[in-house]
């Protein structure tokens, strides 16, 4: 069994959670998710969710702290467990957000409550949680 591993980060502007929508006919086409993806070798975690933030976004973010890490079998059947993690993320100045068309096509901020409405994955939903 191989290892995939995975990074996001939550964003917070005016107590609301930033989330993306993945474009249709895409992995998961139409649900929503925080920014992030899959850390590359050598990569430590903390930067895939700087870079895949800044790539999804076209926002600049650091890393403020961990809000869990979760792992499960590949939804798909292959022989592969994936592990991911969230990240507290802050911003120095607030941008406009610019989606990347290829993976996302639409955006969104909700409040924790609004978000727990939405089709997330377990490990998006317990970042919810303050």
């Amino acid at each position: 069994m191989t290892d995939k591993y995975l990074a996001y980060g939550r964003l917070i502007r005016g107590g609301k959670i930033l989330f993306l929508r993945r474009r249709p006919g895409s992995f998961l086409g139409g649900h929503w998710e925080l920014p992030g993806g899959t850390v590359e070798p050598g990569e430590p975690p903390p930067a895939t969710a700087v870079r895949e933030f800044a790539e999804e976004t076209g926002l600049t973010v650091r890393i403020t702290g961990e809000r869990g890490a979760h792992s499960w079998d590949d939804v798909e059947g292959r022989p592969m467990r994936i592990h991911a993690t969230v990240y507290a993320l802050a911003e120095d100045e607030p941008g406009d957000v610019v989606l990347n068309p290829d993976e996302h096509d639409a955006f969104a901020w909700y409040t924790p409550e609004e978000a727990a409405v939405l089709d997330l994955a377990s490990h998006f939903r317990q970042s919810l949680e303050d």
